[in-house]
């Protein structure tokens, strides 16, 4: 059975409205070859995106320490990640600084100072990116949940996956102080996790 020539297919309807040409199943070998090469170059070269953003966030980044607890002290592990959640996760109305009330999954981007014990905690948080001065700091997260005196944010950093041993260790504790590095273009990533009474 021949095939006939992909110019002498007739055109199928597009999603549009428009119209695209049916290609024959068997491309020949060195253009199906070169399509798996872009694919794996492709797929090799995110991995790498992610892990050298990754690397460069904690290199380039401010580190600062923020309080967190265990969602469920009780139940804290779940495979390899431990559940966290911020005193920064859930803000007061009143520190908004946006023109407009909040929308669920909007960014937020909240301003950091320093405390007297080594922590962050947020003084306020904007639509937009505000600039920090001095020792402060701004975590860039999402709108999850809003109600009348305040809102619920999330920045990825909820999950952190613990090394392998030290689960049990950190079960125990009720309060966690946890080294976050913010990268300037605003990509956060977990640094370390420590007992708030160590």
């Amino acid at each position: 059975m021949s095939t006939l020539p992909a110019d002498s297919l007739p055109p199928v309807a597009g999603p549009a409205g428009g119209s695209i040409p049916v290609l024959p199943n068997d491309l020949p070998e060195p253009t199906r070859r070169r399509w798996v090469q872009w694919l794996v170059l492709a797929q090799v070269l995110f991995v790498l995106g992610v892990a050298a953003a990754g690397y460069a966030t904690a290199a380039l980044g401010r580190t600062v320490t923020l309080h967190t607890r265990p969602v469920d002290p009780r139940d804290l592990l779940y495979g390899d990640y431990v559940n966290l959640r911020y005193q920064v996760s859930e803000l007061p109305g009143g520190l908004w600084r946006g023109s407009a009330m909040p929308r669920r999954h909007q960014p937020a981007y909240v301003l950091l100072e320093p405390q007297p014990d080594g922590t962050y905690e947020a003084v306020a948080a904007f639509p937009e990116k505000p600039a920090a001065t001095g020792q402060q700091a701004v975590l860039r997260g999402s709108v999850q949940d809003v109600w009348r005196r305040g809102l619920r944010l999330r920045y990825g950093l909820e999950r952190y996956y613990v090394p392998e041993g030290q689960g049990r260790q950190l079960e125990r504790r009720q309060s966690l102080r946890v080294q976050v590095s913010i990268a300037p273009w605003g990509q956060a990533r977990i640094t370390g996790v420590e007992p708030a009474d160590k």
